[in-house]
């Protein structure tokens, strides 16, 4: 399984906000939006965070996909 985080930057558009702006009222670095934009794992923290911010659920910020050398 891998996880994606397209759902969160379009919550993102969708409320007209930035990046910047997101890491700035989260409170993380700018390492997070890095692993965030290559469909990296993040801290449960992290995305506690960003989901407080944007008064969403987890379901709203990422979904698991499988990916295609997955045996199972």
């Amino acid at each position: 399984m891998a996880v994606c985080y397209d759902r969160l930057f379009h919550l993102l558009i969708d409320r007209k906000m930035t990046n910047s702006q997101l890491k700035e009222q989260a409170g993380f670095s700018a390492n997070i939006i890095t692993r965030l934009k290559r469909d990296e794992y993040i801290s449960i923290e992290s995305i506690e965070k960003i989901c407080r911010v944007l008064n969403c659920g987890v379901d709203d910020v990422l979904e698991f996909t499988t990916e295609e050398n997955d045996n199972e």
